[in-house]
């Protein structure tokens, strides 16, 4: 049986079919649920898009098993609730398979009904250990988990500024304390202990009390986990106020809309990044398609094309898009060529392979980080 079914607001789900318009025209449906609106929505924008470019371009290549697919889009508007209300209406459209949740939080949540009710869910950005921990079966990612980000910036740290004072400054949301923690522990695990660890709250415009406590304490590294509107705000008051320790995050940062609040004060700063969309054989055309139409194929975009196409591939290979035969073909050890390299899962549906290493913002461009 399903979930019971609460009270489905057309501001909360904001479903909307694309490509083709009638259930007629396309054969095969998957949902992608994103958040849409609110502070948060960039994230599932860049989702969105990367989306609608895969399946447009896997339609214009004859389908999947000779069917067409068509998208319902949900906005759970970056809240579990909500989440949970997106994905029941996504079993009740019977999807074939989901693209998402956008947040740790939301995929979390969502995660428990598409696996009790066998739907595929493939989340191009939810970081959460915890995701994948469950023993779910139809439960996968295309970006890494928070231990394994965690890991690539924590051996860092420790090898770069160990006999410097390190600070880990996290926001409250599941992504941002879970990658900050992660980092945290590998940091720790290699001997060296960090001078502070400092919370901020998500949402407030001045964050000075924290930068003073930094500050006060001489803190020469800060390694942020959060989200990019805090994130900008934080890196461009401590510059301002004369902090000018090394700012270091997560992939949740590789996008225009943060390096638009931070301007200048981005010089520097150092992530932790799978393969740049720019420097990525495999991204190639994809990449090129997506700038002649004015869209930035960074952040979560190559993620979200990504996704869908692990989805499809799968398809393909069990011959269905039954969502058990789909997904026994994404467990079964098979390599899938993606926009963002090959990828190929483990039992837990984590990506076996990691990419990730750190890179420095120069200018309006990155570099490996030395």
């Amino acid at each position: 049986m399903s979930r019971v079914r609460s009270g489905t607001f057309a501001s909360i789900l904001a479903l909307t079919t694309i490509l083709g318009g009638s259930a007629a025209w396309a054969d095969v449906t998957i949902g992608a649920g994103f958040v849409l609106s609110g502070g948060n929505a960039p994230y599932g924008l860049q989702e969105r898009r990367g989306v609608e470019a895969a399946v447009e371009a896997i339609n214009a290549a004859g389908g999947v098993n000779g069917e067409k697919i068509k998208v319902v889009f949900g906005d759970d508007a970056g809240d579990p609730r909500q989440a949970v209300q997106v994905a029941n209406q996504m079993v009740n459209d019977k999807v074939a398979a989901v693209i998402g949740h956008t947040l740790s939080g939301s995929t979390v949540a969502a995660a428990a009904v598409y696996d009790e009710e066998g739907v595929i869910m493939i989340t191009p950005s939810a970081t959460a250990v915890d995701l994948t921990e469950k023993g779910y079966k139809t439960v996968f990612r295309t970006v890494v988990r928070d231990d394994q980000q965690g890991n690539v910036a924590g051996a860092y740290i420790a090898a770069h500024f160990k006999d410097k004072k390190i600070a880990f400054v996290q926001d409250a949301t599941t992504y941002g304390k879970g990658l900050a923690d992660a980092t945290k522990a590998a940091v720790n695990a290699a001997g060296v202990k960090e001078a502070a660890y400092e919370t901020i709250t998500p949402g407030e415009l001045d964050y000075s009390a924290t930068i003073s406590k930094l500050k006060a304490g001489n803190i020469d590294v800060v390694y942020y986990g959060g989200l990019y509107n805090e994130a900008g705000l934080l890196l461009r008051q401590m510059r301002d106020q004369g902090l000018k320790a090394q700012f270091i995050s997560g992939d949740g940062l590789y996008a225009q809309d943060f390096w638009s609040i931070v301007g200048p004060a981005g010089e520097g700063v150092l992530l932790t990044v799978d393969q740049l969309p720019e420097n990525n054989p495999a991204a190639k055309d994809v990449v090129a398609s997506l700038k002649a139409k004015n869209i930035d194929p960074a952040g979560y975009t190559l993620y979200a094309y990504a996704a869908v196409q692990v989805w499809a591939e799968a398809a393909k290979k069990a011959g269905s898009t039954d969502p058990a035969k789909v997904a026994a073909a994404m467990h079964d050890g098979s390599s899938y060529k993606t926009v963002i390299g090959d990828i190929a899962y483990d039992a837990k549906g984590d990506r076996i392979k990691s990419d990730y290493s750190l890179f420095r913002r120069v200018g309006t461009a990155f570099e490996p980080a030395k």
